[in-house]
């Protein structure tokens, strides 16, 4: 099974990132109005989980055989996948007592800590100026989501290690780009998270319906399925400290949904936070760009 290497391809990695946070929007989109319908979240989170498992095994068992199920670095891959199953459940732990504008703001503060911990797990090299811009775009989702009014709750420790271990699954995926194929990174991740939710799921399973209802539930699964491969192959090609504050870009795809499936429209706060987060992640991706152009300075021994 080939494993391909760590590439410094930036602005492929960024256009990727940004395919998999509309993808991961399709997901969310996905989920609400199954919720709406009536499925309980377990089985939804589920449904989710496990529709990308067997499109997994469809695309990549045909690819590379039963070898996508070996894991080179299984440690750390167990460790992915956990970040990413746990991560389910504090979120939905949390928003069974937060408001959804609470848990999304702490959750998008994501980029930040990601940012940070790939300095020192990642050896990334992250100057102040790209600190500065994260904390803007955090500043402009802070605008869009207007939680001024929240209340401390208990709860809100849940959305704070949903936080944290997000940012640990992203970290993990790209520490382990280019040791791991991005079959066995879905695989895993997909997997242990169906055996993880399949006995709870059970528990309060109510069959779909309609026609639509399976629909919604395979287009899920296939959002979950292509939205990961196209992150897990984003974190080949760029820095994870860049590829981060990609996800801000998720405010806008929310509220176009927002609009067309839900009929709930922008408000001016919408507008004025997005084009904060926008001028961060534009200058984020002009100083990189600048960066890589730029000629490497000669040693004092070659002058």
């Amino acid at each position: 099974m080939a494993v391909k290497p760590l590439e410094d391809r930036v602005s492929v990695g960024v256009v990727m990132m940004l395919f998999a946070v509309i993808l991961f929007t399709g997901i969310d989109t996905s989920a609400k109005w199954l919720s709406m319908a009536g499925l309980p979240v377990l089985e939804i989170v589920f449904l989710r989980y496990f529709v990308h498992f067997l499109l997994s095994l469809f695309i990549y068992v045909p690819q590379d055989g039963l070898s996508v199920f070996r894991s080179n670095a299984p440690s750390k891959q167990m460790l992915r996948s956990i970040f990413l199953f746990l991560s389910t459940l504090f979120n939905f732990a949390a928003l069974k007592y937060l408001p959804i504008t609470v848990t999304t703001t702490i959750a998008f503060a994501g980029p930040i800590v990601t940012t940070l911990l790939a300095i020192p797990i990642l050896g990334e090299k992250v100057g102040i100026h790209r600190i500065i811009a994260v904390c803007v775009g955090f500043l402009g989702v802070v605008l869009v989501i207007q939680p001024w009014g929240a209340a401390f709750h208990p709860a809100m420790i849940l959305s704070l290690g949903n936080l944290l271990i997000v940012s640990g699954y992203f970290i993990m995926t790209r520490m382990i780009a280019g040791i791991e194929s991005n079959g066995t990174q879905q695989i895993w991740g997909s997997g242990i998270a169906s055996l993880a939710l399949g006995p709870f799921a059970l528990y309060v399973w109510v069959w779909p319906e309609t026609t639509q209802q399976w629909l919604i539930v395979t287009l899920m699964g296939c959002f979950g399925a292509f939205g990961h491969m196209a992150s897990t192959k984003a974190h080949r090609l760029a820095d994870a400290s860049i590829l981060a504050p990609m996800f801000y870009t998720q405010v806008f795809w929310a509220a176009l949904v927002g609009v067309w499936i839900f009929n709930t429209w922008p408000t001016v706060w919408t507008l004025s936070g997005g084009l904060v987060i926008i001028c961060s992640g534009i200058y984020i991706w002009h100083r990189e760009r600048r960066k890589k152009r730029q000629p490497t300075p000669p040693r004092v021994d070659e002058v």
